[in-house]
């Protein structure tokens, strides 16, 4: 009976010790900064998605929660006033404005060293029933790694000039 208990016990640790999965494999550093510089990217594309979309909470998905906006002379921090900007001011959510948001490819600079980046983009708001840009703003962001996600600490925006 030993014995069988013996066996039994080699083969569920045995089959334990399989089912583990194996370790990930190391990431060279210039992965690791082309997959963080990708990410950072993301959240220029998720704001222009929010912002064509009038989708608040999309929005707000990239900003760490206590963020700061300065935008028009005025600062909003922390997510409950960067929200209500959103809400109530930004020219691109107001119901009435059906633009479509957009930055072209070689107006977008991002960095990255660590945990810790920076984005810049503009955005060029373009009304789709008379062609025309109705609006440009550039951001100049600060972004963190936190909790795993790249989300904006800190944006400043302010119409560039073109």
């Amino acid at each position: 009976m030993r014995a069988f208990v013996g066996i039994v016990a080699a083969v569920v640790l045995g089959a334990a010790a399989c089912s583990q999965a194996p370790a990930a494999p190391a990431v060279s550093p210039e992965v690791q900064r082309d997959a963080d510089l990708y990410q950072i990217e993301q959240i220029e594309v998720n704001w222009h998605k929010a912002a064509s979309t009038h989708d608040v909470d999309l929005m707000m998905t990239l900003w760490a929660d206590d963020a700061t906006f300065t935008i028009g002379g005025q600062t909003y921090t922390g997510t409950d006033q960067i929200r209500t900007f959103f809400e109530t001011k930004a020219a691109p959510f107001k119901p009435e404005n059906h633009w479509v948001s957009d930055t072209p490819a070689y107006k977008i600079q991002t960095t990255v060293s660590g945990d810790k980046g920076t984005l810049y983009f503009e955005c060029h708001y373009v009304d789709p029933a008379t062609k025309a840009v109705v609006n440009v703003v550039g951001a100049n962001q600060d972004v963190a790694r936190i909790n795993g996600k790249w989300v904006i600490t800190s944006s400043i925006g302010a119409s560039p000039t073109l």
